[in-house]
């Protein structure tokens, strides 16, 4: 068989190459084979919004007001918010906001200061 990885989304193994990105006949998934090449050994590196890799303890601002699900609370653009910790999952980020406490948030909405 290839040596081309399973397709991220739904564990195909019959993916091929089209140009720089792979391709998942099943699903119809596309990816770049070089963010393949950019996990590391215990999983993918978790990326702010700018693209900057994310590490336990990082210091990052929140980009986009957020609204706090079931409250009133919202999260406003420019919120500093102090040693993060990831996690895996959707919302990959654990942290404390001061003022709302503790919450998750997604990667795609903070940039690292």
């Amino acid at each position: 068989m290839s040596d081309l990885p399973n397709c991220p989304q739904c564990d195909s193994e019959f993916t091929y190459e089209d140009g720089i990105m792979l391709v998942c006949p099943n699903c119809a998934h596309e990816w770049s084979s070089e963010a393949s090449a950019d996990n590391d050994e215990d999983g993918s590196v978790i990326k702010d919004a700018v693209g900057n890799p994310l590490q336990d303890g990082d210091t990052v601002t929140v980009i986009k007001d957020l609204k706090v699900k079931g409250s009133t609370l919202v999260v406003k653009v420019g919120t500093k918010v102090k040693n993060i910790r990831l996690i895996e999952g959707d919302h990959d980020i654990d942290c404390k906001i001061k003022g709302i406490g503790p919450m998750q948030l997604k990667s795609e909405f903070v940039k690292k200061a």
